[in-house]
């Protein structure tokens, strides 16, 4: 009986396949599909009967394999990630492995459809399979979609694979073959940068746009599956990918200015030491006396991003369910969540881990209104991104670390009812018992306040002084003091103020013998901890900054004791 041919063989005569070599049983782990032990380099070089039919057939299953590139989201990391596709004789099926997610096995249908809807021949009659390696990565979200489809296409012969190697993909398909944006696109050409790649990174137009903001890198934009395919065919007549340009910085969005809070001169000096030294700073005062107002206008004085902070802001938001707008890419980010956020939402979390408020706020402001009102879980998961700046989120199978180096706004009123102390100026007299107002001030715990840096109160104002008083000092003129004290911590420790480690307290707030006994003899009077003296300490450095001082003088002590006693004197 006449042994079967080789799949993919073309017809040649045949004769039995074990004349080329000793005929290996069926239990021989060498025992190759035509029966005998010759190696791969034997089957493509020196099988002495079937040399043409064997060597096409080799040539047939090495075509059915491709390998496309790409990568994984991995907190703010993008890891490398390859798609490797084969294509097999058997029970047709598309299998997908490599710890992949519900949306990247939903991928299937979306390749399936865009296939075909692009006009390419989709390999019904083959087992399929894509790995996605390495398999202990976990991969999400639809930026497969685009990798994948194209190893088919090069595992059928339809692409040349090896044009491949020199590209990595990402992208979601729809169902007509278009591309859709994909989260993250700014963290993958970080990535690349980072790992020096030399290959060219494809995305979909719109991602293109925000990952052209990181230079060294060659991006190119696509709008559908099949032009990506016609770039990648041979020859001078394929046209190439657009290179992707980022969009031109806009014009400076408006922000709210200080001219329109009137009065509040002690509130306002502290919000521009908090934005001079990047304190944090928290607001006390009866409700309608200007604390959000305030808040809101603390973005607008701090000086402006380098271009490192930029990128790394953008790349966080660009990690949030809501995508990036790149028209506010250099802006400060201005978070603002509502009191009934979680601590996952705050902080961060889920499955896969996702940056939290603190973390879409890096390098901003993260304004909490109603302080006392959020989850006593939520404001005490704060305490350790306050002091290192950046969050690590632990589960059982991996860990996640995210960079949360903001600026801590938050706004509160003196007692539940929120007019205690306020009856001179609105005729309204404090309704809570002191038990009550003790209970409302401890949800904020100790160590949470001792983080604070600046706890200035915000008095209400008589509304006919109200209406008196002239326009206060416009943002513009404030912001420059602050880049010019900024410009100082800069040149003298690389850093704010505010990030200042305790092993270098002494050396940079060097104060004169008068400011260290009285400030040694208020923290002694006042019981705090030696976080509080040395947050106090960074305060003052700050207000010298703002005068030009080198050393520390009684005076700036003096004013950085006095704005952070507002809540423990209360």
């Amino acid at each position: 009986m006449e042994d079967a041919q080789p799949a993919n063989a073309e017809s040649v005569p045949m004769r039995h396949f074990g004349e080329c070599a000793p005929l290996a049983p069926e239990s021989d782990p060498l025992r190759t599909s035509h029966g005998c032990v010759c190696t791969t380099s034997v089957l493509r070089s020196a099988c002495s009967r079937n040399g043409i039919a064997v060597a096409r057939w080799h040539d047939a299953q090495a075509m059915s394999f491709a390998v496309v590139h790409s990568r994984a989201l991995d907190a703010l990391q993008a890891q490398p990630v390859t798609v490797e596709v084969h294509l097999a004789n058997g029970l047709p099926s598309f299998t997908l492995v490599g710890l992949a997610d519900t949306e990247v096995k939903e991928s299937r249908e979306r390749v399936r459809a865009a296939l075909a809807q692009s006009g390419f021949a989709f390999p019904h009659n083959k087992r399929i399979t894509v790995n996605l390696a390495p398999a202990d990565l976990p991969k999400e979200s639809g930026r497969f979609d685009l990798p994948i489809a194209l190893g088919i296409l090069a595992a059928a012969g339809q692409i040349e694979p090896q044009r491949l190697l020199g590209y990595e993909f990402a992208g979601e398909l729809s169902l007509a073959g278009e591309l859709r944006p994909v989260r993250g696109a700014l963290a993958l050409a970080l990535a690349m940068r980072g790992d020096q790649a030399q290959r060219t990174l494809v995305l979909p137009a719109a991602s293109a746009q925000a990952a052209a903001k990181v230079g060294g890198l060659d991006i190119r934009a696509a709008d559908s599956l099949l032009q990506v395919v016609q770039s990648l065919h041979a020859g001078d007549d394929a046209p190439p990918l657009p290179r992707a340009r980022p969009l031109p910085a806009p014009a400076a969005a408006p922000v709210p200015d200080l001219r329109e809070v009137k009065g509040q001169a002690a509130a306002k000096r502290a919000l521009e030491i908090a934005a001079a030294g990047a304190h944090s700073l928290l607001l006390i005062g009866p409700p309608g006396t200007g604390k959000s107002m305030l808040a809101q206008r603390l973005a607008g004085l701090l000086p402006p991003m380098a271009e490192d902070e930029a990128l790394a802001s953008a790349a966080l938001l660009g990690l949030a369910p809501a995508s990036f707008d790149t028209r506010a890419f250099g802006q400060r980010p201005f978070r603002a969540p509502h009191h009934s956020a979680s601590a996952v939402a705050l902080v961060g979390g889920g499955s896969p881990p996702r940056p939290g408020e603190i973390s879409l706020a890096h390098g901003g402001v993260l304004f909490l209104d109603e302080l006392p009102e959020f989850a006593r879980p939520a404001l005490e998961a704060l305490r350790e991104p306050l002091e290192s700046g950046h969050i690590t989120i632990s589960r059982a199978a991996r860990q996640a670390a995210f960079p949360a180096r903001f600026q801590l706004v938050a706004a509160m009123n003196p007692c539940p009812c929120g007019y205690l102390g306020a009856f001179a100026a609105t005729g309204r007299h404090c309704r809570c018992t002191p038990d009550a107002i003790a209970r409302y001030r401890t949800r904020l715990s100790g160590p949470l306040l001792d983080r604070i840096d600046l706890q200035v109160e915000v008095l209400a104002v008589k509304p006919a002084e109200l209406m008196s008083q002239p326009d206060g000092e416009p943002s513009a003129a404030v912001a420059l003091r602050v880049a010019a004290a900024r410009q100082r911590q800069v040149q003298r420790q690389g850093m704010p103020n505010a990030d200042i480690d305790a092993a270098r307290i002494d050396a940079l707030c060097a104060l004169e013998a008068r400011a260290a006994a009285f400030a040694q003899s208020a923290a002694q009077r006042l019981n705090w901890s030696s976080r509080a003296l040395h947050r106090a300490l960074k305060v003052a450095r700050t207000i010298a900054d703002l005068d030009g001082a080198d050393m520390l003088g009684t005076a700036h002590v003096a004013e950085a004791l006095q704005l952070r006693r507002s809540l423990e004197a209360a």
